[in-house]
């Protein structure tokens, strides 16, 4: 491959830098115009001295992972797309995990495709923080997209299916608005973020965004081309597949596959029409970067392959986004940063599954898909994340109200029954409560806490933690509210005891705010009221109903039973289950509570 000189610099830790999720470091870079070059001489692209670099590496030179080996109760096997097998997760450097994660283009509303994204390595961040690493997770934003040429709206689905991701996207629909591209995607950047909060996303450490990069990303552009990878056309600038000879290896795909028509746009300038773009002169009426090349944009795969360098160096741990990724994106990253640097070696590529309709991926070029807000019209963003969580991350999962509607009954049902033992574990001193708990106790938690040990580690398996939340939550509810449940022996011990293990675990799955997982007893019971009346809320709201009406209707039926008039009271209980809500009565009266309707519980069950 020829000599290799390495000018990659040693990097500071990722501790003395203070990231803010919603402010963008810029860095100076000192850019080098191309120079001629007779022989095929590789450096590396280097990371500025002012770069934040994530990963400290202090086990002088130390980086296979391998120095001390992992105990059980550390362990992470992921599915890794590159080997097509599970494989235990050995960071670089010990006790620290640097991960990329693919981020959205900042057009418009984000759709529920993407909360799958961002909720499945949500809880991996989770996971890996809840296992003891440090971990600096990136997350970016293209708001400097690439794609962009057509400018007529109505051939937006046949070119979008027939070149690739977003090809109109953010100067499109600032075009269709009147507004700038780059404030349209700043815009739509702070939406993301509140989609993110709702779905109780954890802010990753740092959030570059690519017209902040501009420079770091001219600079390894510089380099492929010095170093033999890249080629110059007209103002653009190409990736030369034929000089990569492992293309390829991430999805499996041959080069004579990659031919135009599919997802390769149709340029003869092309050497080879799998050529992808580096760079693109400018367009009228774009927004544009001055380059050695002329005035332009970056190519979409670029992008990422320069920001997770600057944040990351060209060797980190775990890569991930969307399935959808693999083939180009991932693969050309994988080209373009082995041809910058060829000590470039990301240890694990992972992917999730696509949310489907009717089992075709969703997807905005198809006119299928729902936003996120959209959804959270009528669901709660905790019903949504169960939702998504409640399939495994790499399956399919297709989209479906009584999914949905399950879901939300579900989350009603966990948030109830923590509330109901907080309540009763509020009304004693705390310092009042016994060190021991029963035997039956510490089995039900023992259990528990194995099924979670041996899930999670086991490729996130999420949906096998979330089933085995049901014994102890049976065990609250009948400690709670059975006549055997409320003589047992220190009741109130198993009751703290149950509660504070499913109050840890949900917060691993983010299900529960972090930050109450050590807040007091009031705050908690607080917090989860709130969540009880905004599931309510929802659920009036998609039977058509107001509390009043529900109200009067718990009345009318009181009445008609007072009267003996069981038909009417029937009538009414059937009539209000059919629209999801359930009536419960009790000694003390009726209450009402979300449920699945009455003609979606037939369809769960025939579809069972």
């Amino acid at each position: 491959m020829g000599s290799l000189i390495l000018t990659l610099k040693c990097y500071k830790p990722l501790a003395s830098i203070k990231f803010s999720p919603f402010i963008n470091s810029f860095h100076t870079l000192q850019l080098r115009p191309p120079k001629p070059n007779n022989r095929r001489v590789f450096r590396c692209f280097s990371t500025l001295n002012s770069s934040p670099n994530v990963i400290d590496d202090k086990s002088n030179g130390k980086t296979d992972g391998d120095d001390k080996p992992a105990s059980a109760s550390t362990q992470l096997w992921l599915y890794n797309t590159m080997s097509r097998k599970r494989e235990l997760v050995k960071p670089k450097v010990e006790g620290k995990v640097g991960m990329y994660v693919c981020g959205v283009t900042p057009y418009d509303l984000s759709h529920i495709g993407h909360a799958r994204v961002y909720v499945t390595f949500d809880v991996l961040y989770r996971y890996l923080r809840h296992l003891g690493y440090e971990v600096c997770y990136v997350r970016n934003f293209t708001d400097v997209d690439d794609k962009v040429r057509c400018i007529v709206a109505k051939m937006y689905i046949l070119f979008e299916r027939a070149v690739g991701f977003g090809v109109i996207e953010i100067i499109a629909r600032a075009n269709e608005l009147g507004e700038d591209p780059i404030s349209l995607s700043r815009r739509y950047c702070e939406e993301f973020h509140q989609d993110m909060v709702d779905l109780h996303c954890l802010p990753p450490s740092v959030e570059p965004r690519v017209s902040d990069h501009m420079p770091h990303i001219i600079d390894m552009i510089t380099q492929i081309l010095d170093n033999g990878f890249a080629y110059r056309v007209d103002g653009d600038v190409y990736f030369s597949v034929d000089k990569f000879p492992e293309y390829g290896q991430l999805s499996g795909r041959k080069l004579e596959d990659n031919r135009a028509g599919e997802r390769v746009a149709v340029d003869s300038r092309k050497k080879n029409p799998a050529d992808f773009a580096l760079w693109k002169s400018a367009k009228e009426g774009e927004p544009f970067w001055e380059s050695p090349w002329g005035p332009g944009r970056p190519g979409w795969h670029i992008e990422c392959s320069a920001m997770s360098a600057a944040y990351l160096g060209h060797s980190f741990d775990i890569h991930g986004g969307g399935m959808d990724l693999v083939f180009p994106h991932h693969e050309n990253e994988i080209a373009q940063s082995c041809a910058a640097c060829n000590n470039s070696h990301i240890s694990y590529w992972i992917h999730n599954g696509f949310v489907t309709i009717d089992s075709e991926k969703m997807s905005k070029s198809l006119g299928n898909f729902f936003t996120i807000r959209q959804v959270m019209e009528l669901y709660h963003p905790l019903a949504l994340r169960l939702f998504l969580i409640g399939t495994h991350y790499r399956s399919p999962i297709n989209y479906s109200v009584v999914q949905l509607e399950s879901a939300s009954e579900r989350i009603f049902y966990i948030y109830q029954t923590l509330h109901d033992c907080e309540k009763a574990l509020s009304l004693l001193d705390a310092a009042a409560l016994k060190d021991s708990i029963p035997p039956d106790t510490v089995t039900s938690i023992n259990k528990f806490h194995n099924d979670f040990l041996a899930s999670m580690p086991d490729d996130l398996h999420t949906t096998v933690v979330l089933a085995a939340l049901s014994d102890p939550l049976k065990t609250i509810n009948d400690l709670l509210h059975t006549r055997k449940g409320k003589k047992q022996a220190m009741r109130l011990e198993s009751l703290a005891a149950l509660e504070k293990t499913i109050r840890n675990v949900l917060t691993v799955l983010g299900l529960m705010s972090t930050g109450y997982s050590e807040a007091t007893r009031l705050i908690i019971k607080y917090f989860m009221l709130q969540v009880l009346l905004q599931l309510r809320e929802k659920a009036l709201k998609r039977a058509d109903l107001t509390e009043d009406q529900v109200l009067q209707r718990i009345e009318d039926r009181t009445v008609a039973r007072k009267n003996k008039e069981y038909e009417k009271s029937d009538a009414i209980r059937k009539d209000l289950a059919a629209v999801g809500i359930a009536l419960m009565d009790s000694p003390v009266g009726t209450t009402w509570r979300p449920a699945l309707p009455l003609a979606l519980q037939e369809q769960a069950v025939a579809t069972s």
